[in-house]
């Protein structure tokens, strides 16, 4: 059958569907199933509703946490070539349906503007009706829809194939690829595809979380290596990188309340958490007096080799740090009160609007210093010793920054709250 006459068929089902008649012919059992979702949740069939779109800085601060950014080299090697030929477009949504990337031929990406489809919108199952993005997202696995096997009649014209993407690290839904196109350009392989490069891409994910173990175990491993008790280093999501004393383990579950100090992790019972760059140390508690980290030595004197110096019970270990985390910890440090996203943008920046690349920088500096710094507002925890080492021609200090703050301290002077 012809993608005309399969479109034609298609509305006799949906039109059957919809009066409560016998269709012509059955519809497939997920679209049945998402049919009856919408008839249920009160999605008007020929009318397009859209929910409101997100600004500019909400879809970048998106993109800034999402997992799916690591990924998008993957999904544009193995489908953007094809697109243009195949008059399709690609879009990646999170696992909330809004759409936060979108590429393609650029006739068919201006008719997507006019259906909605653009991004920062919505196309959850529930707003916008049976799709290739929310109804992935629903059935939590690879789905094509055809004409009007979507709900809603305006996008009949339309063909789309969406498969979701999960993290490996610990199966979470974290959103939907898709390829769309107008009805004309349907192809049925287009759904085999889709799913074979969304593989390809959670594949990726689990590299880089390999990768991302073996750092965590080249730094754990001189640490374990001195510990006369039992302990072990794992990752956020508590996949062991390192174990001594204990029997191997792939992974560890732990609490939701999780941070250092003391805490009682499953399996284990109560450990001393210390944190490492890219993870955890779990000591199994063997006394009472144990503490984790105590100390951190921020070295900013040597001309672009700054590093962070973590202090604890265990031992102790460096990161390297970039320009811009730096002058960030240089100011926490300078102000032990802490600071607001608003005010680090005031400071970094001059201008105090910037907090979405300030809260994006910071969100990758926790992950290395989970446990040091606190936040709401931004400063390192209390109970942590904080030394900032600087160098001793003050007009040395991070000398390429442009950060207002650094300037101020380059001359030496500061504002109220902070340390000179």
């Amino acid at each position: 059958m012809d993608a005309r006459a399969a479109a034609r068929l298609l509305k006799g089902v949906r039109a059957a569907a919809l009066a409560g008649m016998r269709p012509p012919a059955a519809p497939r059992p997920e679209i049945a199933e998402s049919w009856r979702r919408m008839l249920a949740g009160g999605v008007h069939p020929d009318r397009d509703a859209r929910s409101r779109m997100l600004s500019a800085a909400e879809t970048e601060e998106r993109r800034h946490v999402s997992p799916l950014r690591e990924i998008l080299p993957v999904l544009r090697e193995g489908l953007l070539p094809a697109l243009d030929e195949a008059l399709h477009i690609m879009v990646v949504a999170d696992a909330d349906g809004r759409l936060l990337w979108r590429e393609g031929h650029s006739s068919i990406l201006r008719k997507a503007d006019r259906l909605g489809f653009a991004v920062g919108a919505d196309w959850d199952e529930a707003v916008v009706g049976t799709n290739g993005v929310g109804t992935a997202l629903v059935a939590r696995r690879p789905v094509q829809v055809f004409s009007a096997e979507h709900f809603v009649s305006s996008h009949h014209d339309w063909t789309c194939a969406g498969a979701p993407v999960r993290d490996p690290r610990d199966g979470r839904l974290l959103g939907v690829v898709d390829v769309s196109g107008p009805l004309a350009t349907m192809h049925p392989a287009t759904l085999t595809w889709v799913s074979s490069v969304a593989r390809l891409a959670e594949r990726e994910l689990r590299v880089r979380h390999l990768e991302s173990l073996e750092r965590l175990r080249t730094v754990a491993a001189p640490l374990l290596a001195r510990l006369p008790g039992r302990a072990l280093a794992v990752d956020p999501n508590g996949w062991a990188a390192a174990v001594t004393g204990l029997a191997p383990a792939e992974r560890i579950p732990l609490p939701k309340a999780f941070g250092p100090g003391r805490v009682w992790v499953p399996r284990l019972g109560e450990c001393v958490v210390e944190p490492l760059p890219g993870g955890w140390l779990l000591r199994v508690a063997e006394d009472r007096a144990s503490k984790a980290v105590s100390r951190i030595v921020l070295d900013l004197s040597r001309a672009r080799c700054w590093s962070a110096t973590v202090y604890g019970a265990s031992g102790s270990w460096s990161q390297e740090l970039s320009p811009r985390h730096a002058e960030l910890l240089f100011l926490l440090a300078q102000s032990p009160r802490g600071h607001s996203a608003a005010e680090l943008a005031a400071e970094l920046f001059g201008d105090p609007t910037r907090t979405v690349t300030v809260r994006a920088e910071l969100s990758r500096v926790r992950r290395h210093l989970a446990g040091v710094l606190a936040h709401r507002p931004y400063r390192f925890a209390e109970d942590v010793e904080v030394e900032l080492i600087r160098p001793r021609d003050p007009a040395s200090l991070l000398p390429h920054s442009t950060a207002p703050a650094v300037i101020r301290a380059r001359l030496g002077r500061t504002e109220p709250g902070m340390i000179p």
